[in-house]
C-alpha cells in the first residue's frame, strides 16, 4: 500500500520510539541531564593511570555514553521517519552537536591510557574488578607501539584534518561536479544518473543497456585524469599513515585497527583464484540463456527469468521470513515474532521518509528497523537481511556488558546474511513454480558473484595500488585502468566481452577512499554461507554454536569470534564450502533449463 503522509499509516506499521522516551519531554530531561553529567569526566584528566580512578572514570563514562545511545538513537530514528518535520531535525541537530564537544571533552582519554605502563595496562587486564574492560585495556596495549609522542600525534591530527579530504572530494565530484547525458529509453528522453543507471542495466533491451552503460563511463572518463589525481592522493595518504605509525603496510595498519590479521586477507584472495572455474561456467550459461550474441559487461545485472517476483503482502512476507529462519529455533522466532508484534520496525514508505533500510541498536532497549517495504523478492529479503542485524545486537546487548556489546564491522554482516541464505533454501524447497525457483536460483547465484567474486576483485585491486605506491610506482590513469582491466578479465573469464569501459570502473568505487573495507563483504558471505550450510546439516549443535556467536558481541577479535560459530576464515575449508554451494546451485539450474 502507498502511503502520502504518515499520519495515514497505522500505529502497528511504525516503529514505537516511546521504548526508548515516552514522550518527547522525557528525551529533553534526559538531554539536559547528558549535558550537564559529561562535562566531570574532565575531572579524571591526569589521573587515569591510578586503579581506582580509572575503574570510577570507566565505569562513570558507561553511564553516560548508555545516555547518549538512548539520545542519539531516538533522535535520529525520529528525524529518519520524516526528513522535512523540522522540529525532529532541530532535535537531531542538537544531539550530534552535543556528541561532538562530548567527543572533545573526553579528547584526552586515549593518549593518557597509552601513557599507562605496559605492567600497569597488564594488571588492570588482569583483575576482575576490570573484566568489563580488559578488551578495550587490551586493545590500548596493543596499540602502544604504533602511538607516538605528543607533538607527532599532534603533527599527524594535522595532517589527518586534510588528507582525508579525498573521499569528500570524490564524494563532492561523483555527486555533483560529474554531468551524466540524458539517453532515450522506450520513445523517452531520461536524465542518467546513480540510481537510474543501476535500473537501465536491469533494462530487458540489450541497445538500452550498452547506451546507458557507455553514457554513464563517458562521464568518468572526461575526468579521468582528475579521479586518478585523487584516489592516488587517498593511496599515498593511507602509506604515510602506515608508515608514520610504525607499520610495514597501510594494509596492516587497516587490518590491526579491526584485530585481524593479514592472513585472512591473503587467504581470501588466494582462495577466489582458485575458484574461478564455475564463476566462468556461470558468465557461460548467463550467456546462453540470455540468447545474446555477445555478452557484455553490461549485461552481467538483467535478470534472466522475467515475471518471477515473488508479490505478497507486508505480513506474508513476515510469514515466509519466519517460516525460512525456522531452523534456528523457537527462542529465536520468538524474539523475531516480537519484533514483528511490538512496533519494532518502520514498514512503509512516505515520501519524506529516509529511503533504503537498516537496523539501529539501542542499548538497554532493543534493535529497530527502517524498512520500506514494496510488494517484491527483493524486499522479502531485506526484512530477513535486516533482522539478522537486529537479532545480531539483541543476542549481544543480552549478553555482554555494555562496554562490549558492540562488533566489529567484520562480523556486522553475517547475521544478516546467514538470515538471506536460511531464507532463500527455503524458498527453494517448498517453491513449485519452476519459473520462480529458476529465478532464486540465480538470485543466490548472482548474490556470491557481486559480493563474493566481484568484492574479493576490488580488495585484490586495492592491495595492488597500495603496494605500488608503497614500492615508489606512479599511480596514473593508465597504470590503474591496467590493472583493473587485468583483474576483471581474471575473474569473469572469457565468456563476456570486457568493454573497454570497464577498465575505468575503479574510479567510481566510492569504497576506495575507505582502504581494506570492501574485503569483508567477502568474507562476511562466505561465513554466513558456511554457519547456513552448518546449521541446515548438523542441526541443533550448530544452532548452538551460532548463537554464542551472536552472543558475544566485541568480547573477543572477529577471526576467533566466527571460529566459535566453526568457520576458520584462515584455512581453506570455508571457501571450499562456498565454492560448492555456487556449483551445486548451478547445476541445479543447468538441470532446470535444459
Amino acid at each position: 500500500m502507498s502511503y502520502t503522509k504518515r499520519s495515514d499509516i497505522p500505529d502497528k506499521y511504525k516503529w514505537n520510539l516511546g521504548d526508548i522516551y515516552p514522550t518527547p519531554d522525557d528525551w529533553e530531561r534526559e538531554f539536559n541531564e547528558f549535558a550537564e553529567a559529561f562535562p566531570k569526566l574532565k575531572e579524571f584528566q591526569g589521573k587515569l593511570a591510578d586503579r581506582d580512578c580509572l575503574l570510577k572514570f570507566l565505569k562513570m563514562s558507561d553511564t553516560i555514553e548508555l545516555k547518549l545511545d538512548r539520545l542519539f538513537g531516538y533522535a535520529h530514528m525520529d528525524y529518519d521517519s520524516d526528513l522535512q518535520d523540522p522540529v525532529k531535525q532541530a532535535r537531531y541537530s542538537r544531539i550530534y552537536g552535543l556528541y561532538t564537544k562530548y567527543s572533545e571533552a573526553t579528547s584526552f582519554v586515549s593518549p593518557e591510557l597509552s601513557a599507562i605502563p605496559d605492567n600497569t595496562l597488564k594488571a588492570f587486564i588482569a583483575d576482575p574488578a576490570f573484566s568489563d574492560y580488559d578488551v578495550a585495556l587490551g586493545n590500548v596495549l596493543r596499540g602502544k607501539a604504533h602511538i607516538l609522542s605528543e607533538k607527532e600525534e599532534r603533527l599527524l591530527a594535522g595532517v589527518g584534518s586534510f588528507s582525508g579530504q579525498f573521499h569528500e572530494v570524490f564524494n563532492r565530484l561523483d555527486s555533483g561536479d560529474i554531468k551524466f547525458d540524458k539517453i532515450t529509453v522506450d520513445g523517452k528522453e531520461v536524465q542518467l544518473g546513480h540510481g537510474t543507471y543501476s535500473m537501465l542495466l536491469q533494462h530487458k533491451d540489450q541497445s538500452v543497456r550498452k547506451t546507458a552503460f557507455e553514457t554513464y563511463y563517458k562521464a568518468y572518463i572526461e575526468k579521468i585524469n582528475t579521479l586518478a589525481g585523487l584516489y592516488e592522493g587517498s593511496v599515498k595518504a593511507d602509506c604515510f599513515s602506515a608508515k608514520a605509525r610504525n607499520f610495514d603496510s597501510a594494509m596492516e595498519e587497516a587490518l590491526f585497527y579491526e584485530n585481524v590479521d593479514k592472513s585472512v586477507y591473503d587467504n581470501l584472495i588466494k582462495c577466489m583464484h582458485a575458484s574461478f572455474r564455475p564463476l566462468h561456467r556461470y558468465i557461460a550459461l548467463r550467456k546462453k540463456l540470455l540468447g545474446v550474441d555477445t555478452l557484455n559487461m553490461y549485461d552481467l545485472y538483467v535478470p534472466i527469468f522475467e515475471n518471477a517476483d515473488i508479490s505478497c503482502e507486508y505480513e506474508e512476507a513476515c510469514e515466509l521470513v519466519l517460516k525460512g529462519l525456522a531452523p534456528l529455533g523457537e527462542d529465536y522466532l520468538n524474539v523475531v515474532r516480537e519484533a514483528f508484534a511490538n512496533r519494532w520496525i518502520d514498514v512503509h514508505e512516505t515520501p519524506t521518509k529516509r529511503s533504503g533500510a537498516y537496523s539501529s541498536g539501542v542499548s538497554g532497549v532493543h534493535p529497530y528497523m527502517l524498512l520500506n517495504y514494496q510488494k517484491t523478492t527483493h524486499d522479502i529479503f531485506t526484512i530477513a537481511h535486516e533482522m539478522g542485524h537486529s537479532m545480531h545486537t539483541y543476542y549481544s546487548g543480552k549478553a555482554q556488558p555494555f562496554a562490549k556489546e558492540g562488533y566489529k564491522i567484520f562480523v556486522a554482516e553475517v547475521a544478516s546474511t546467514c538470515n538471506e541464505v536460511l531464507l532463500l533454501k527455503y524458498l527453494l524447497a517448498t517453491e513449485t513454480d519452476v519459473n520462480i525457483k529458476k529465478y532464486l536460483l540465480q538470485y543466490y547465484l548472482d548474490m556470491l558473484r557481486t559480493t563474493m567474486y566481484r568484492q574479493a576483485m576490488f580488495a585484490e585491486f586495492e592491495q595492488i595500488t597500495h603496494t605500488l605506491v608503497e614500492e615508489g610506482q606512479p599511480l596514473t590513469a593508465e597504470v590503474m585502468c591496467g590493472e583493473y582491466l587485468k583483474l576483471n578479465k581474471m575473474y569473469y573469464g572469457e565468456a563476456v566481452h570486457h568493454n573497454d569501459e570497464i577498465k575505468y570502473e575503479w574510479a567510481r568505487i566510492p569504497h576506495f577512499y575507505r582502504a581494506f573495507y570492501v574485503y569483508k563483504y567477502s568474507t562476511g558471505i562466505i561465513s554466513a554461507v558456511c554457519i547456513a550450510e552448518k546449521i541446515l546439516k548438523e542441526g541443533a549443535s550448530a544452532v548452538a554454536d551460532y548463537k554464542k556467536f551472536l552472543s558475544l558481541g566485541g568480547s573477543m577479535d572477529p577471526v576467533s569470534e566466527l571460529k566459535v560459530a566453526g568457520v576458520d576464515l584462515t584455512a581453506q575449508e570455508p571457501f571450499d564450502v562456498v565454492v560448492k554451494s555456487f556449483e551445486d546451485t548451478l547445476t541445479q539450474l543447468e538441470q532446470l533449463v535444459k
